[in-house]
């Protein structure tokens, strides 16, 4: 929320609590005064020195006059000083009151809820705003994680009923083909395998539980080249690798992970015949960039932003026997990125496919390989 500065709570309370304390005194010394110039003529004037000690001289006014005047004055100044800080304070702190309440709102209930404090910017509306983005941001975790959790159970689901039929059917049928029965099941358990692989990984990967040591991009980008290039020639895919060496610090195994990940999806989500694959490393001040780009269909930004959730799939995929995919190959890439600090960027081309940048931070010269990070 944007807001016009305002002045910061420490300012209103120091104007305030000087006020208050210009007043009180104001008030002790109009009634001190008014005792002083007990009679003296009624003309305008400072009081001198000796005026001051006639206030102990009680002959000067006398007790029964004084002592409950001035008994008066200061319970009118302590009750004043009481009702005014209390207001004060209340005036001041209301909006931390309402934060607070926020807060349990939240802890008990829904995290729709929002404070969306008004007035000026100071140092307490900065914290109600702050406070109103967490609760925005962790609002959208959970919806995520409870996608995540949706789908994976969805896609986990699907193999082992489909197990199940097959074997009903062979159970029925006891002439059916044994070896075309094991060899459907033997798929249904690899992707199976293959996709609670997937799900450890990205589990690791949010969690940031690995050691770290400095990697060069350009070195992975060539071993995930290597990997793949049978798929890519199988389906008539050119991979070009090129760039320069780019170290980052992380986790090599990860990392790898990563950029597999990356290149298969640019091979997979390709055009059926004739199409091409850049990968490229560079540098620049502070990072160090991965680029993936890959022909193919024409993508709307729409359905790029989806493209990183969990089970979300793009274009239609080339049937790739042996390499097919189960729907978390951007999503662990999204993971890994964030693991490592980095900045994952997907756009679409103009004339078809995808491009997708990694950003991670450069290794400085005095990290140390093998350093455990958080």
């Amino acid at each position: 929320m944007d807001r016009r500065q305002g002045l910061s709570v420490r300012l209103k309370l120091t104007l305030s609590y000087a006020g208050f304390l210009v007043v009180a005194g104001a008030l002790l010394l109009a009634a001190v005064w008014t005792f002083l110039l007990r009679g003296r003529s009624d003309s305008f004037h400072l009081p001198a020195r000796s005026d001051f000690l006639r206030v102990f001289d009680t002959s000067n006014f006398g007790p029964v006059v004084f002592v409950p005047a001035g008994i008066l004055v200061l319970a009118f100044l302590l009750v004043f000083g009481l009702v005014g800080g209390w207001i004060l304070a209340g005036r001041i702190l209301a909006p931390l009151l309402r934060i607070t309440d926020a807060t349990r709102r939240v802890a008990d209930g829904p995290l729709f809820h929002r404070i969306r404090l008004p007035g000026r910017r100071d140092e307490f509306r900065e914290l109600a705003d702050s406070f109103d983005m967490m609760l925005a941001q962790l609002e959208s975790h959970v919806a995520e994680q409870q996608r995540f959790a949706a789908n994976a159970s969805h896609e986990l689901r699907t193999p082992l009923a489909v197990t199940q039929t097959l074997l009903d059917v062979a159970r029925n049928d006891p002439d059916h083909d044994i070896c075309e029965l094991v060899e459907r099941l033997r798929a249904l358990n690899t992707r199976a395998i293959d996709l609670t692989e997937a799900l450890l990984l990205l589990s690791r990967a949010n969690q940031r539980s690995f050691a770290r040591e400095q990697v060069d991009l350009s070195l992975i980008a060539e071993e995930a080249t290597e990997t793949l290039l049978p798929l890519a020639e199988k389906h008539g895919v050119t991979v070009e690798t090129s760039g320069e060496v780019s170290v980052t610090v992380g986790s090599q195994a990860l990392l790898l992970q990563l950029t597999t990940n990356l290149l298969h999806n640019a091979i997979g989500h390709n055009l059926p015949d004739q199409g091409m694959v850049w990968v490229n490393t560079s540098v620049r001040p502070r990072t160090v960039v991965l680029t993936v780009e890959n022909t193919g269909e024409k993508l709307t930004s729409q359905l790029v932003s989806t493209l990183t959730e969990p089970f979300q799939r793009g274009t239609e995929r080339l049937h790739t026997a042996g390499h097919a995919g189960v729907g978390l190959g951007l999503a662990i890439v999204k993971s890994i990125a964030q693991a490592h600090d980095g900045i994952l960027t997907l756009t679409p081309r103009p004339a078809g496919g995808l491009r997708v940048t990694v950003q991670l931070p450069a290794a400085s010269a005095g990290t140390r390989a093998g350093d455990d990070q958080p």
